[in-house]
């Protein structure tokens, strides 16, 4: 069976149909033509609207009149805008490989893992009465940062973040909470100790360096706490200078506090300063700012006050604190009154040192008040307020004798008086 110009047949057994050309015959440009050139054409003006240039059009009898090819696009008609040079590799020979880290950011993470699980989210609580519902709801007052001291659940943090706390909560790592209770405070120090009922296993207490250890300025410093809310938060910085003095909760100055440009913000207070050994070296206790937040200038009460006042408070419930057996006024109002520079003794106690060393109080005679002895130094220091001499004696122990330097009268007496604990 065959239709007009075309044969079909069949070659050896594949039975498949073959087109071979039947009578008449068409010449080759003539079947060019008729079959391929229109498909030619078509994928030529497609290619240049790609490229975005004009297509040339082709006539089918260009073919079919001479044996020469025609071209189906002229060089004039090529892109003219050559093409964009490829990108140059950035440098990277002087990058980390992907995944590394340098020694200084290995030693941040290494002390970073190993103090956080030391360092807790202190939350201060208040109850709320809502007299005309009848009802009473506890609610979130305050929160800062501290950390544990030891394996029986003991939490350092400052003062001033539980001062007037109803009741408190102290959150781990892992985010189990307890409820914790005040042992004792130091105002004067803004050091509080807390306790905790928690099993030992969730309990990793802080790597506290051994005695005598000195912190030097320029050395690292490594703040982790709670800023904001935001728990175990750490940045980093450098020791800035040691032995500020600055004015704490207690109505005294915290003396030989370390500085710091780590960033310190509200709810930091209470949490560990480390170096890069991971131990610590301070408490992040206040900044010096003029918005509220972080200026680079934070300050931290040391670790040798912190060593020396924290078993006291967990011992004894509160700080020891020495002295020679007179009363005095703290907040120093007859000092003010009179324009008196020192420290005056209003009264001895009986079989005390001061007693011993004959020391004099205020006395009252016919005639008024008699000024009895003013405090002017302790072993060739100064003492013109309350401050000092209390910081002066905080640097003793009960039974050491110093030197003391009293203004009677007109005349500078030196005595040598005898250091007991304070009840």
């Amino acid at each position: 069976m065959s239709s007009p110009g075309v044969d079909v047949s069949y070659r050896g057994n594949s039975f498949l149909p073959q087109i071979v050309p039947s009578k008449p015959t068409m010449t080759a440009p003539s079947l060019f033509v008729r079959l391929l050139l229109p498909a030619i054409t078509s994928a030529a003006i497609s290619g240049a609207l790609v490229l975005g240039c004009p297509a040339r059009k082709v006539s089918p009898s260009a073919w079919a009149q001479g044996s020469g090819a025609v071209p189906l696009l002229s060089p004039s008609a090529l892109p003219t805008t050559p093409l964009p040079a490829p990108a140059v590799p950035a440098d990277t020979s002087g990058l980390m490989p992907p995944g590394t880290f340098t020694e200084d950011e290995r030693n941040t993470i290494a002390v970073f893992r190993s103090a956080a699980p030391s360092t807790v989210f202190v939350t201060q609580k208040r109850v709320v009465v809502d007299y005309f519902a009848g009802t009473s709801e506890e609610i979130a007052s305050g929160s800062g940062s501290g950390f544990l001291w030891d394996d029986q659940g003991h939490i350092v943090t400052n003062f001033h973040v539980i001062q007037g706390a109803q009741a408190l909560e102290v959150t781990l790592q892992d985010q189990q909470s307890f409820e914790a209770r005040l042992v004792g405070a130091e105002p004067r120090k803004d050091i509080a100790v807390l306790k905790i009922d928690a099993p030992p296993a969730a309990l990793r207490p802080i790597r506290v360096p051994r005695a005598g250890y000195r912190v030097e300025v320029g050395q690292k410093a490594i703040a982790i706490g709670n800023p904001f809310g935001l728990d175990h938060t750490l940045t980093k910085g450098t020791v800035s200078a040691l032995g500020r003095k600055v004015q704490g909760v207690g109505g005294v100055t915290i003396r030989d506090m370390i500085q710091t440009d780590a960033a310190i913000n509200p709810g930091n207070s209470g949490g560990p300063l480390l170096d890069s050994a991971g131990q610590l070296i301070g408490m992040n206790t206040m900044i010096f700012s003029r918005s509220g937040s972080s200026a680079g200038i934070g300050f931290a009460v040391p670790v040798n006050t912190i060593a020396r006042v924290v078993p006291q408070i967990i011992r004894t419930g509160k700080a020891e604190q020495v002295g020679i057996g007179v009363e005095i006024d703290p907040s120093q109002r007859l000092e003010r009154r009179a324009g008196i520079s020192g420290v005056v003794i209003l009264g001895v106690s009986a079989g005390s040192p001061a007693e011993r060393a004959g020391l004099q109080g205020i006395r009252q005679t016919r005639r008024g008040i008699v000024l009895g002895d003013v405090i002017v130094g302790i072993d060739d220091k100064p003492v013109e307020t309350y401050d000092d001499l209390y910081n002066l004696l905080d640097t003793h122990r009960p039974g050491e004798r110093v030197s003391l330097k009293i203004r009677r009268g007109n005349q500078i007496l030196t005595l040598t008086v005898e250091l007991i604990a304070l009840p």
